[in-house]
Parts: C-alpha cells; structure tokens; sequence
C-alpha cells in the first residue's frame, strides 16, 4: 500500500465531506472511506517496518503481528520500533478529536459501522464553550430532501439557540453571534465524547496522520543503520 497516495486520498475524501455537511448519507459515505484508509494507513506503517526489518511476515500485517514475530526472532531493533510506536500513538491521541477519529477506527475495523449522525447547529466561529443544537429533519432514503425544510427548521430552532449560545459567551467576554454567523454539521457522538462535529475532527486528523508516518519512517531509519 502506498501510504502516501492513501494520505491524499484522505484529504480528498474531507473535501467531499466539507462540500456534502451536513447530509447525513454523503457525510457518512466519505467518512466512511475515510476511516477505511485511516486504518489502511495505521497498518501500512508496519508493513514498511515489516520490510524494512526483514521480518517476512506474509499475511495481513497489523502492530500485534509485528510484534508477535520480532519476539519469536528476538529483534530487539523491531521490539523497540513497536514500543516506541505505542508511545508515540499514546500521546498523539491524548487530546479529544484524535481520541474521538481513534475511537472511530475502532469500531469500524472491529464491527465495520460508524456512529449514527445527527445535524446540529453551531456557530461559525468556535469557542470552546460554546453549545451546538441538534435539529430533526426530514430524510428521504437517508439524504436531506431539500435545502429549503433544512432552512425551515434552522429558522424554527434559531432564536432559542441565539440565546443560550449568547448568553454563555457573554459570561465569559466572548463576541456574541447573529442568525448570519451560524452554521449546519455533521456531528457524532462517539461512547462517552459527546457532539463531535465530522468535518472538523477529520480536518485536525491529518496532520496526526502524517506526524505519525514521517515520524515512524524516520525512527526505523534510525534503528536499521545501526547495522
């Protein structure tokens, strides 16, 4: 697998989220290819240490395959790449939205479905206590039906949103919002990290992915010239 083809195929597939939010069916069918080479790119990782510690292992490779055969060989070098993997994994997902992309792949690679989505309203301009607010709308065969019972309900649900949003940002000194500076997204809950939004946490995700392949190259690099 070429992780770095599947790296700009994750940034196509946040494009077509970004332009189908907040459609609950075209959000979640590239979200969906997105998790898919999310993980493909997690284990393809191991499949060039794999390779480049002349493991030679030959079915589908994954971190506890890798680690199960340079114990049987007893490569220290593979051993320590793996730890150090781990921990690098560990602190790369410390904060919430990579915990909650993390989570995600989880589920998808264990029981292959996402989290339902809902749509939700939220202020364009994100403060960190700021609230969201889920709106119920029409589907038809899980797509919206139109852009138009969308705004219907946006316009139906706004005033109350208005206000509690803007009486929390007053409490803390933060700029208060109008009807034009509010948005619609794709939002998950994910176990017990609540109002996700889609968009936004796959957006943040990359640079993890991409830290975590230049990062994981450059330690094999390090370990394989020792010889």
């Amino acid at each position: 697998m070429n992780i770095d083809k599947a790296i700009e195929d994750c940034k196509i597939y946040l494009k077509q989220i970004k332009q189908y939010d907040p459609d609950p069916f075209y959000v979640n069918y590239f979200f969906s290819k997105f998790i898919d080479s999310v993980n493909t790119i997690l284990d393809s990782i191991f499949e060039e240490a794999n390779r480049d510690f002349g493991l030679f292992i030959t079915e589908k490779i994954s971190q506890e395959e890798f680690l199960k055969k340079a114990k049987a060989k007893n490569d220290t070098k593979a051993i320590k790449f793996s730890k150090w993997y781990t921990d690098k994994f560990d602190q790369e997902h410390n904060s919430r939205l990579p915990k909650v992309i993390k989570k995600i792949c989880e589920l998808k690679s264990k029981q292959n479905v996402l989290p339902e989505i809902k749509i939700m309203i939220r202020a364009q301009d994100r403060y960190e206590n700021d609230i969201n607010q889920q709106i119920i709308v029409g589907l038809s065969n899980e797509k919206l039906r139109s852009k138009d019972e969308l705004q219907i309900e946006i316009n139906r649900q706004l005033p109350v949103f208005l206000e509690i949003i803007n009486h929390k940002r007053k409490e803390n000194n933060e700029p208060v919002v109008n009807e034009n500076q509010i948005t619609t997204s794709a939002f998950v809950d994910v176990e017990d990290i609540f109002e996700t939004e889609i968009a936004y946490a796959s957006e943040i995700y990359i640079p993890v992915l991409i830290r975590l392949v230049e990062e994981s190259r450059k330690k094999i690099k390090e370990l394989t010239s020792w010889d």
